[in-house]
């Protein structure tokens, strides 16, 4: 299968990476954050269902599922399977309010 990722999902990506890059200090862990998040990603392309289901009450996340990301547990991959294409929708710390997010992404 194929992955898309969204532009909510991407920010969180440089998010995360400038993060790890000029708050820690550490190059070396931003730049494995980015070969983890490829290589979830790709795990969820070769089995969708991987992922545990998350339920919420906007129809429009009906069958989301998260991830957590290699390596860095904390963080999880927020995915949707529409069809023949892995729609990643966010990436975020399993500590937050990850509902409201969610739900404001997905409205209209």
């Amino acid at each position: 299968m194929k992955s898309l990722i969204g532009d909510a999902a991407r920010d969180d990506i440089l998010r995360q990476y400038r993060y790890l890059l000029y708050e820690q200090e550490s190059p070396l862990a931003a730049e494995q954050f980015l070969k983890s998040i490829q290589k979830s990603i790709q795990q969820i392309c070769k089995n969708p269902d991987i992922g545990s289901p998350r339920f919420f009450s906007n129809p429009k996340l009906t069958g989301i599922r998260s991830w957590a990301v290699q390596h860095f547990p904390s963080i999880r991959i927020y995915y949707l399977v529409p069809g023949r294409v892995i729609r990643i929708v966010r990436i975020l710390h399993g500590k937050r309010d990850i509902g409201p997010l969610l739900e404001h992404d997905q409205e209209g």
